[in-house]
């Protein structure tokens, strides 16, 4: 009997953008593949930002979205759900993007300032998250049409005039359109600019993308191009995505419970926590419990905070919980605990971090209190002299 081997989450990519008749490309793109154990817990992201065209400076912005969510997603909790990790990044995102036009001189004008444009897909396991912002489009390519998923944030004034009704980086908050899409093998997603859509017809890109399934770079160049044969004045980009393959059912369950995970037990010595092998408990309160613990995979000591017994019942305790190991991971001080990446499934709630040796706070206190060090300065004396 032959044993099929277990399929994991796999795409194609398809990606081509050109600056079109403009003097500059303001619009950026992205596409991150991670290695297990992130790929089955955090999937595949593909990201699209496109700036507005009376900013000189939202080709930056463009690029911070991009390079933001590509990165900052992956630093999120486990036990977030794909939606909270995302709305989360992209939140984040906003502030950064707003407070650098309030400190720039486009204060008053934010038409000008670091605005663009977002539309993101995070694939993991069998469900597409659809995330959106602005009048970039997601499409799902059905034989020979094209079904859009998002809907544009554009106010229409009149057959020539509109204008984006929302945006990263305009206001301090931001509202996030987000659509869960269950995917099967095969499926087909076009992520493209205005640039690209408004002078395109569906019937040409479905053509392309059929026409050339295994060369999906192609496929992209050729829509693009066509774009620009088509008198479109605007910069042009388009992403196709291809589901190849999907996991299997069961992982497809490990994925689902990875955001759910239940809270550790009281820890013990030599109690063994997911490959990590408790010391001791280095200190325990109403709010948390930290223990010094041994990786058995390489023997390196780690610390281990888990979730205090008596507010386990508590989500928004637990969110908050999970929020400081995010924090952490953007952090990179020598003042702040470095996270642990996690190597291995894990299967309760906790954090691991790096374990620096030294004194508590407590015991500084009492060693440098006045009296103290003049007492501990005479017995540091008399044991060198050998006088009393």
């Amino acid at each position: 009997m032959v044993r099929r081997m277990p399929s994991q989450l796999a795409i194609s990519i398809g990606q081509h953008s050109d600056k079109g008749r403009k003097e500059t490309n303001q619009d950026f793109h992205g596409a991150l593949i991670p290695e297990e154990p992130l790929l089955g817990l955090k999937g595949i992201a593909i990201v699209l930002a496109d700036g507005i065209s009376t900013s000189e400076v939202s080709g930056i912005a463009s690029e911070s979205a991009v390079k933001s969510f590509l990165t900052d997603y992956y630093c999120t909790p486990d036990s977030w759900s794909v939606k909270t990790s995302a709305q989360r990044v992209i939140a984040a995102t906003n502030s950064w993007l707003h407070s650098q036009t309030r400190q720039s001189q486009y204060l008053y004008d934010k038409d000008r300032g670091y605005v663009c444009t977002l539309s993101a897909i995070v694939i993991k396991s069998t469900t597409a998250h659809i995330f959106h912002i602005g009048d970039t489009r997601i499409y799902r390519v059905a034989g020979h049409s094209l079904e859009q998923i998002t809907e544009d944030h554009r106010i229409v004034v009149s057959s020539q005039q509109s204008y984006l009704g929302r945006a990263l980086g305009v206001n301090p908050q931001i509202e996030i359109d987000y659509r869960p899409v269950k995917v099967e093998r095969g499926d087909l997603f076009l992520l493209a600019t205005d640039g690209v859509y408004e002078h395109v017809s569906s019937h040409f890109i479905s053509e392309a993308i059929n026409g050339s399934a295994n060369q999906l770079d192609s496929a992209a160049r050729t829509i693009v191009e066509e774009a620009r044969r088509q008198g479109s004045p605007d910069n042009l980009t388009v992403q196709i995505v291809r589901i190849d393959e999907l996991p299997d059912s069961e992982e497809s369950d490990f994925v689902r419970q990875a955001s759910e995970l239940p809270c550790p037990p009281l820890l013990e010595a030599r109690m063994v926590l997911d490959g990590y092998q408790i010391v001791r408990e280095i200190h325990g309160s109403s709010r948390s419990h930290i223990y010094l613990a041994v990786d058995t995979a390489g023997g390196a000591p780690v610390a281990i905070k888990t979730p205090s017994i008596d507010l386990r019942a508590d989500p928004a305790y637990l969110q908050r919980f999970m929020m400081e190991e995010w924090v952490a991971r953007r952090i990179n001080s020598a003042h702040v605990l470095k996270p642990r990446a996690q190597s291995r499934k894990q299967n309760y709630l906790y954090v691991v971090t790096e374990f620096v040796d030294g004194q508590t706070l407590t015991q500084w206190m009492i060693e440098t209190k006045p009296g103290n060090r003049a007492r501990n300065c005479r017995a540091n004396c008399q044991r060198a002299t050998g006088v009393p």
